[in-house]
């Protein structure tokens, strides 16, 4: 029996690909291979996703994602000195995806018609997975890079369907994870033009009177593409209860993140190993259970795993060594009481419903 589609909503393929130079045609053992000895990054030698491993675990069509920050003179975050640094990164970012294109490695899922075209595709068994293009929707993370509000116009021609307008720290257009306070005077504008040019808003790291400014002022489709629960797991970077219900409310879907310092507290970056911590999928399950038992069903919880975002095997669930063993997922949920519809909402019936909602 075929294994379900896994419809994954948020992967930094274009940032591994530039800025840790990694070859993602490649596959992720020769990826590693290539980095030992390398100490810039946490990560090295450690990254668990390529298009190859897509393709194994049958992670068919991916939110994949462009991101540059921009930070001032007294920030301690990386980023770009001035919002055109920023913009010209994303572009360079455009310009790998489309490379993959050109290469018959991906392609861009940019409506409902492109969208249906590439489910039949996927299922047809006639064609050997391991030769499938991945589909990629493409989504902007944090908004610093947008110059102005033209800007968003340019990249929703190119195919920017979603969007955050946050990310870590301060935000020309929201304050991020970490802080507190509303949207910018520029992120109410950017958030109601993106409502005229019917995209997709991504709660994910907005502040939580950021969330409550977005929710009211946007009236199109939202989600929260990769975000656990702060019930279990308490930061600012979770959703809480009540966010979770006003998401719900809104039909939104929540992918749940494979990062485990969102899967367990007091989790120490460098330090904190995830054997010694017990930090498995079965963690992840957790988060989808309690959602679950808010909204009374299985239609608001996915994947958004966020894998290699700047992280890899070292600070990922320790069954898995590479994306491609989201596909584990299936059993473990059975153990759980889910049943088989319950599991294809999961890998991509709950995004999937989304996305025709969003662009009938």
């Amino acid at each position: 029996m075929q294994s379900p589609l896994i419809i994954d909503a948020h992967l930094d393929l274009a940032m591994n690909a530039l800025e840790w130079n990694r070859n993602l045609r490649e596959p992720v053992k020769e990826l590693r291979k290539r980095e030992e000895g390398q100490t810039d990054k946490l990560d090295r030698a450690k990254g668990m996703v390529s298009l190859p491993e897509l393709r194994k675990g049958r992670v068919g069509l991916v939110v994949a994602t462009q991101i540059a920050r921009y930070v001032d003179r007294n920030s301690t975050l990386p980023g770009w000195h001035s919002p055109e640094q920023a913009w010209a990164q994303t572009q360079g970012q455009l310009a790998w995806y489309k490379a993959m294109e050109a290469a018959d490695e991906m392609i861009q899922i940019r409506n409902l018609n492109a969208l249906e075209a590439h489910l039949s595709y996927w299922e047809d068994e006639q064609i050997p997975d391991s030769s499938k293009k991945i589909g990629y929707i493409l989504s902007l993370e944090g908004a610093d890079s947008l110059i102005n509000l033209s800007y968003l116009e340019r990249a929703y021609a190119y195919g920017l369907r979603a969007l955050g307008p946050a990310h870590y720290g301060p935000g020309r257009y929201a304050p991020g994870t970490g802080m507190e306070g509303p949207l910018t005077a520029m992120g109410k504008e950017l958030v109601r033009e993106m409502d005229n040019l019917r995209m997709i808003l991504d709660v994910t790291h907005l502040t939580d009177e950021g969330f409550d400014q977005a929710l009211q002022i946007f009236k199109g489709p939202v989600w929260a593409s990769h975000h656990n629960t702060r019930k279990l797991v308490q930061h600012q970077r979770q959703l809480s209860d009540d966010q979770i219900k006003a998401l719900i409310e809104r039909d939104a879907v929540i992918g749940g993140v494979l990062d485990t310092w969102m899967l367990t507290n007091n989790w120490q970056r460098g330090i904190s190993d995830p054997k010694q911590e017990n930090v498995n999928l079965h963690k992840l399950i957790d988060h989808y259970d309690h959602i679950c038992q808010l909204a009374g069903n299985s239609l608001h919880i996915a994947i958004g795993s966020d894998l290699d975002g700047m992280f890899g095997k070292e600070q990922a669930p320790y069954e898995m060594d590479s994306i491609a063993d989201l596909q584990g997922l299936a059993p473990m949920l059975r153990q759980r009481g889910y049943n088989q519809e319950d599991i294809e909402n999961i890998f991509y019936r709950n995004w999937l419903r989304f996305l025709r909602k969003a662009w009938s």
